[in-house]
């Protein structure tokens, strides 16, 4: 990406001025034209529009210089070159300048949005931004843009697209970071998200609390929660947004309707899992008589879940180490718990979208008492259906997280 400085305008008009004058002068001193050997006998002004034509069409229809003194006829030399010379650099640069939009549109923003990254998240973002009716400028910049993608961005979304990474200085300095409105780091890489961070909050001090930054690593996320850089921005994981919506939207109404504390089977715990863990502790303690885990790694994760002091007591937990979708360690379970009496809930929370739904379907079959949740990852009309058709609640990470983004992130 490349910036023209003014300067590069100035010295053209200083030229222009120049050659006109040489031009003018010139013609002024008695010199004539081959075509126009009248010339000198014509008034200043004309003179002056054939001085001007030499930056159109040079001499071609007026002839080359004659007579006159050796200064005046050289002096018309340097402008019959000059003049167009200075004239086809001049439209050369304005090409460069209109097919590099992106120069273009960055000198003159302001109140706009960066984005760095082009994933699902920036779709879902832009997808909220613009269905809360906002109209604001947003540049989404990637180290590299899948071309269908990058076109749905620019025709959808009315986006500028940037090839470049932000944690490079320069193109930082280019991002008008002191005039925008909000930051959001949807990156892939957790620790170039926070160096970038660190960079624009140095570049861009007034950014400090509108630098959105999402983590993919909760155990990382957590772990920087009370250094001065978390705390000068908002950090988030998709999973875990989705996870406590998910608490909120479907759980609590229901844990308090029944009469007696409930039995949870979490299956599947890796973010959301864990995230859905932590929002029960949060807002339904004391509703909860058992909690099972069910994770092929799941003695590691809840170790690691435990170290972040993520859970808690007040309530019996049980962990099956296997595979969900294996009829064993659901029948280790039904040793330890029965799901046939009152309302248990069971969550297939893995990111394996065909054995949650299988698994979901099996349960039911089952447990017909059960409330049985089976996650997707995108919405899917596939999986609502066949969940509707046979009383599974379908939830979706994509959904979720967009019914619970903060709504100040859309202003």
């Amino acid at each position: 990406m490349q910036l023209n400085s003014p300067g590069s305008i100035n010295w053209r008009w200083w030229a222009a001025a120049g050659l006109f004058s040489l031009g003018f002068i010139g013609l002024l001193s008695g010199t004539s034209l081959s075509e126009r050997p009248d010339v000198v006998e014509s008034s200043w002004l004309t003179k002056a529009y054939y001085a001007l034509g030499l930056f159109v069409v040079g001499g071609l229809d007026i002839g080359t210089p004659q007579g006159g003194t050796w200064w005046s006829r050289s002096m018309l030399w340097v402008a019959y070159f000059g003049a167009p010379f200075l004239t086809a650099s001049a439209v050369i640069d304005a090409l460069i300048q209109a097919m590099s939009r992106d120069n273009w549109h960055l000198r003159r923003m302001q109140n706009h949005i960066i984005v760095f990254g082009s994933g699902a998240l920036t779709l879902s973002y832009l997808r909220l931004l613009r269905r809360n009716g906002s109209k604001q400028s947003v540049i989404v910049v990637d180290k590299h843009f899948d071309p269908v993608r990058e076109q749905e961005l620019i025709n959808k979304f009315g986006v500028t697209t940037i090839v470049g990474n932000l944690t490079h200085d320069y193109l930082l300095q280019q991002m008008r970071l002191h005039k925008a409105r909000r930051v959001l780091l949807f990156g892939d890489d957790d620790f170039e998200a926070f160096e970038a961070a660190t960079r624009i909050l140095a570049m861009a001090p007034s950014l400090a609390g509108s630098l959105i930054l999402h983590c993919h690593n909760l155990r990382f996320m957590r772990s920087l929660q009370d250094t001065e850089l978390a705390r000068s921005c908002h950090t988030f994981n998709t999973y875990n947004l989705a996870g406590s919506g998910f608490v909120d939207d479907y759980l609590v109404g229901h844990f308090h309707e029944t009469k007696s504390r409930d039995v949870v089977v979490i299956a599947g715990f890796g973010r959301f899992g864990q995230s859905v863990l932590e929002g029960l502790q949060n807002v339904a303690d004391g509703e909860i008589e058992h909690v099972c885990v069910i994770d092929i790694d799941a003695d590691r994760r809840v170790l690691v879940a435990a170290e972040q002091e993520k859970i808690g007591e007040g309530y019996k937990r049980t962990v099956f180490e296997g595979d969900v979708s294996h009829p064993v360690v659901w029948e280790q379970l039904a040793q330890t718990v029965n799901l046939g009496e009152a309302e248990p809930t069971v969550i297939l929370g893995t990111g394996r979208e065909q054995d949650n739904l299988r698994t979901a379907l099996w349960i039911k079959e089952r447990y017909p008492n059960a409330l049985v949740f089976a996650r997707t990852n995108d919405i899917s009309r596939f999986a609502s259906s066949v969940g509707a058709s046979r009383d599974i609640r379908n939830i979706s990470i994509t959904q979720l997280m967009e019914d619970h983004i903060p709504g100040h992130w859309l202003k």
